[in-house]
């Protein structure tokens, strides 16, 4: 089946958390700059709040990257937002440049609305999350707007019977697995549901993205998006194997490179006015 998700040249170039090296991860002052360079592919990951309302943030705590402590599950929507989702952000280890400037952690609801026109990778952090995701792209109608991953394959198989097939998905763990051993036998990776694979380039000392993997995910007509790459040469190398698309955190460089290879197809870069440039 086709997917508009995945209807765009190759590679496709996501901004991974927003590009999480270069303004605080999953805010939409991040997402607001990956789109300024004329990125149209984010990738964010959802947890549901104590009141059921969808955000976009990575882990369960909101410890790592804010002022608060506390489990996003046991928080309503209005408490995670007070929380400063800037205040950890550093690019040198010394300074917060955006410590008190009015991050907040967005919910999913404000990323796919603030920008309709951009694609939004989504990685469901918890079974909570499956049916309101569910809902929530019915009540947008942002079906193909959206691609939903998980690690968790029955995680992933309860959205796929929630969204009635009507949603691009990538592969899970086990999928992962079979296809990876697939590869090794030379033959083309088992579907298994998925419209698309997104893997990390390793797991653990295990090399999972090699010539081998690319040939048959292309074999079984599946595009294979590698995460998170913030290395030139990492970038450049997977590229090289034909790769169909590269998550990062570093999105001025990834661009760089695709610009530097001909191989960026997404939009031009926005001139922001005066008093729009992000911290």
């Amino acid at each position: 089946m086709s997917r508009a998700f995945l209807d765009s040249p190759h590679p496709i170039a996501f901004a991974h958390r927003g590009g999480g090296e270069e303004a605080p991860e999953n805010t939409l002052e991040a997402f607001e700059a990956a789109v300024a360079l004329g990125y149209r592919y984010v990738e964010t990951d959802v947890h549901v709040s104590h009141d059921g309302v969808l955000v976009a943030f990575h882990d369960r705590y909101l410890d790592r990257v804010s002022d608060s402590r506390g489990r996003i599950e046991a928080l309503t929507v209005d408490e995670i937002r007070r929380a400063d989702a800037g205040f950890r952000f550093t690019t040198d280890g010394v300074t917060y440049p955006t410590r008190g400037r009015g991050y907040t952690v967005p919910t999913l609801e404000d990323l796919l609305t603030r920008w309709p026109a951009v694609r939004v990778n989504i990685d469901i952090k918890s079974g909570a999350g499956v049916a309101p995701l569910a809902a929530l792209i019915d009540k947008l109608g942002a079906h193909d707007r959206v691609c939903v991953g998980s690690f968790s394959d029955s995680r992933l198989a309860r959205f796929r019977a929630l969204s009635r097939g009507l949603v691009c998905t990538s592969m899970a763990r086990r999928a992962v697995v079979a296809a990876r051993l697939a590869s090794l036998a030379r033959r083309p990776a088992p579907r298994q549901g998925a419209d698309c694979m997104q893997v990390p380039v390793r797991w653990g000392r295990v090399r999972v993205v090699d010539a081998a993997l690319v040939r048959a995910a292309h074999r079984a007509g599946l595009p294979v998006h590698v995460w998170t790459v913030n290395d030139e040469t990492e970038m450049r190398r997977l590229l090289d194997l034909g790769v169909d698309g590269l998550m990062t955190d570093r999105p001025r460089l990834l661009r760089d490179v695709l610009v530097s290879r001909g191989q960026w197809h997404q939009g031009e870069p926005a001139v922001l006015q005066p008093g729009d440039a992000l911290a």
